[in-house]
């Protein structure tokens, strides 16, 4: 029997983010018009709110740090995002403050919102999402237009193909949880510098097949994570294996960063076969 344990290795996530403000124009140097001779402003304008079930034509880039709005594009043209739910932002605190909307406050709100709901979305039990390329993703207004009165934030699901790029989306996003192109496979052993992350549509040596949550509010040590993973992704292997006695696998543990940012689990690895 043969194991292979694999040091912790970067789990590509996505994540939303606020849309930059736009700048604001320059102010005059003149000395001010008396006020009966100032033009009135038009009044701030918070724009459009999303609806669910638009689509968005996202580059990779965009998905991971919005650098603008962009508007939404008809579901039948190819679109790499969807919006499955659109809520409000509590951007007021118990103390009667207003809190900014790129706050952490806010944006936990979103995050939190936008990963509860999308396995209900995709149909799928929250533990199955952990193997799969699908991400959510999530927006809120520019500050300029929270000013305005805007306070929806808005969670998109997108699946990444492999590094830096994003699959195109069906029509119709709703119970598609358990498409075989979701299934989250590698290039290489994870912990190798061959490692990439892809859809098992791709081409694959490597094979995502459990997560084995890892408990207690620090990472545990690499002794005691191997302990936890060992059992399942044994059994993983062996099942997956020709040979019962000739079996290799993998182990994929959090990352300070990833753990922080609340991946509380590991991932059982095994090589793909033929």
């Amino acid at each position: 029997m043969r194991r292979l344990l694999v040091a912790a290795a970067a789990v590509l996530a996505l994540s939303g983010c606020t849309s930059p403000a736009p700048a604001d124009d320059a102010g005059s140097t003149s000395s001010p018009a008396p006020a009966a001779s100032a033009p009135s402003e038009p009044p701030p304008d918070p724009g459009p709110t999303p609806e669910v079930g638009e689509c968005h034509a996202l580059t990779f880039r965009q998905a991971v740090a919005v650098v603008g709005r962009t508007a939404p594009v008809a579901c039948g043209r190819r679109h790499t995002a969807q919006t499955y739910s659109v809520g409000r932002l509590r951007l007021t605190t118990p103390a009667g403050r207003t809190r900014s909307v790129d706050s952490e406050a806010a944006q936990r709100q979103a995050r939190t919102t936008c990963t509860a709901r999308l396995p209900r979305h995709l149909g799928v039990a929250p533990r199955d999402v952990r193997l799969t390329m699908v991400r959510a993703v999530w927006f809120t207004p520019s500050p300029a237009r929270a000013q305005a009165g805007a306070d929806w934030f808005r969670c998109d699901v997108v699946a990444v193909a492999g590094p830096r790029e994003l699959l195109p989306l069906p029509r119709r996003t709703k119970g598609w949880g358990d498409a075989p192109v979701l299934e989250m496979c590698a290039t290489a052993a994870p912990g190798t510098r061959a490692f990439r992350r892809v859809s098992c549509g791709a081409r694959h040596t490597w094979r995502a097949t459990s997560t084995v949550d890892l408990p207690g509010r620090r990472l545990p040590r690499p002794a005691a994570v191997a302990a936890r993973m060992d059992p399942t992704c044994r059994a993983d292997a062996r099942s997956a294996a020709t040979d019962p006695l000739d079996f290799t696998w993998s182990q994929e543990v959090p990352t300070r960063e990833q753990w922080d940012a609340g991946q509380r689990y590991g991932i059982c690895w095994v090589p793909v076969r033929g």
